[in-house]
C-alpha cells in the first residue's frame, strides 16, 4: 500500500472549524502553513469578482444549511450574483435532466445556452481513440465527448456563469481548464449509482464493496 502523508482526512477534531489552535494535531496544514502563502490566497479575495462569490457562497450556506437542494442553491447563487446569461455543458446522455433544469430556469425569467457534449461530431479517430475503445467497435462513425469545444461556444455565447450537468470524469477536467466563465458541477456522471457516486464511498466498508482489495476488508 502506498504511503501518504497525514493531511485533513486523517483528522478527528477539524480544529480549523473555530481556529482552536491548542487542539490542532501535529499533521495539520492549518498549523504548519507557510504564512506567505495563506497571505497570498486572502490577497485573492480583494478582487471584487472573487470576494462576491466566496461572500455570497457562505451567507447562502449560512441561511440555507440543510435546507435547499443543489439545484435551488444554483439558482439562489444566480440570482445573488446577478448573473444574466447561463451557459449548460450537458452530457447528451443526460439532456433530459438539463432540459427539465432549463424549464426551471426558463420560469425563474433566466437566460440560459445549452450545448451537448457531441457538440461538432468529430470521430474519436481524430483523438487517436482505437475501434476496440470504441462504445461501438469501431464499426461506424462515434463522436468523441468535446469539452473544449463545450467551452468555446460558451465563451462565444458570452455566458456569465457555466453549469456542468453529467460530463464524464476527464471530460469535466478539460471543461473546467477552458472556460472562460466561471462555473460549477450540478450532476457528476455514474451511471453505476444513478449519478450518485458518494454511494460508492457510502458502501465501501460494507459486504458488498467494490474496494475490498484496497480496504482491506476480508468479509
Amino acid at each position: 500500500m502506498t504511503e501518504c502523508t497525514h493531511s485533513c482526512p486523517d483528522c478527528g477534531i477539524v480544529a480549523c472549524r473555530g481556529r482552536k489552535e491548542d487542539q490542532y494535531p501535529p499533521f495539520c496544514p492549518t498549523a504548519s502553513l507557510d504564512p506567505a502563502l495563506l497571505e497570498e490566497a486572502m490577497a485573492q479575495y480583494q478582487d471584487a469578482e472573487q470576494r462576491k462569490i466566496a461572500y455570497t457562497s457562505a451567507c447562502i450556506e449560512g441561511e440555507f444549511y440543510g435546507r435547499l437542494t443543489r439545484v435551488e442553491e444554483t439558482i439562489e447563487f444566480i440570482r445573488r450574483m446577478g448573473y444574466k446569461k447561463i451557459g449548460i455543458a450537458s452530457c447528451i446522455g443526460l439532456l433530459k435532466e438539463t432540459s427539465i433544469f432549463c424549464r426551471i430556469l426558463k420560469a425563474c425569467g433566466m437566460e440560459y445556452y445549452a450545448v451537448g457534449c457531441k457538440i461538432g461530431a468529430v470521430d474519436k479517430s481524430e483523438i487517436d481513440v482505437p475501434d476496440t475503445n470504441k462504445l461501438n467497435g469501431g464499426c461506424a462513425h462515434e463522436s468523441m465527448c468535446n469539452p473544449i469545444l463545450q467551452a468555446k461556444v460558451l465563451a462565444a455565447q458570452k455566458t456569465d456563469f457555466n453549469i456542468l450537468i453529467g460530463l464524464c470524469v476527464g471530460h469535466d477536467t478539460l471543461f473546467l481548464k477552458h472556460t472562460e466563465a466561471p462555473a460549477t458541477v450540478m450532476i457528476v456522471k455514474d451511471r453505476v449509482l444513478g449519478h450518485n457516486p458518494v454511494a460508492a464511498l457510502y458502501t465501501a466498508t460494507g459486504s458488498y464493496s467494490r474496494f475490498k482489495k484496497e480496504l482491506n476488508i476480508t468479509k
